[in-house]
């Protein structure tokens, strides 16, 4: 499997500070999602204007672009027009600079409306994408990830829209941990559709004053309690090799550990798993 991270793990790095240290910690590749104070990387002109000097850059340094993070939202039908506007802006970035993926998530008011009529709003929302110049030739993929975390739920959606085009980024520390399902279970739902990694671990800790609101706290990866080692075995018993990717959340959690520190270990654990 080829490694990287996503830059939600480096938010105070510029794109120089990112090339480099991925370079120096013996990554792969980068996916992004966000640089500094811009989440959205294809607003930046590093990513407009000057994208053939970031592609320029990455090359020399030996690092692909595993994919690109976007905010696009399947389920939510009032979000269509913005939606596109995002994918219009993104499949051109991505095919510039060789990624395969776009990450995409599902969301949708589910206290609002049943989980199938969401599913509905997804097929449109997905099949107006898939209508826009060059996005048949990218991969759009679906995190596990707010209310589409169950590998079953998850099913729902992957048979509205059975598009080659579209399939799941696996977030392994979700399934285990909100959901309780195990790799194996997971796969048997989800795992013909699989097309990326996103990678972090946890522990059950509700005492301590960094848990989340489940009482689970993030750790480095192969220090904690989900099932990733098994995960990966599995996956690669099935022919898996794509990305595997950390997601180390260091935007949204500010309390977790400086990427120097995390992203040389999680390297060296990846490549011994």
């Amino acid at each position: 499997m080829k490694i990287g991270f996503t830059t939600l793990g480096c938010p105070a790095w510029d794109l120089d500070t990112i090339i480099a240290k991925a370079r120096a910690f013996g990554f792969d590749g980068v996916d992004f999602r966000g640089i500094l104070d811009q989440i959205d990387v294809t607003l930046l002109p590093e990513f407009g204007a000057d994208l053939a000097e970031t592609g320029r850059k990455l090359s020399e340094a030996g690092l692909a672009v595993s994919g690109i993070s976007s905010s696009i939202r399947l389920c939510e039908q009032d979000a269509l027009d913005k939606n596109l506007e995002e994918a219009r802006r993104t499949i051109p970035v991505a095919r510039r600079l060789g990624a395969s993926v776009i990450r995409v998530f599902g969301n949708g008011n589910i206290d609002a409306r049943r989980r199938k009529d969401l599913a509905d709003v997804a097929a449109r929302t997905m099949s107006a994408i898939l209508e826009l110049g060059g996005a048949r030739e990218l991969t759009w993929a679906l995190e596990t990830h707010d209310v589409w975390i169950a590998s079953s739920d998850c099913r729902l959606l992957l048979d509205r829209i059975p598009d080659p085009e579209f399939g799941i980024l696996w977030d392994m520390g979700h399934t285990t941990r909100v959901t309780n399902e195990s790799p194996a279970e997971t796969l048997e739902a989800i795992g013909d559709r699989i097309r990326y990694l996103h990678v972090k671990d946890a522990v059950y800790d509700a005492s301590h004053p960094n848990a989340m609101g489940d009482g689970w706290r993030y750790v480095q990866p192969g220090r904690g309690q989900l099932p990733l080692a098994e995960a990966i075995r599995l996956l690669r018993d099935r022919g898996y090799d794509g990305w595997l990717v950390l997601e180390h959340e260091k935007r949204w959690h500010t309390e977790l550990p400086e990427p120097d520190e995390v992203f040389p270990r999680f390297v060296e654990w990846a490549r011994s798993v």
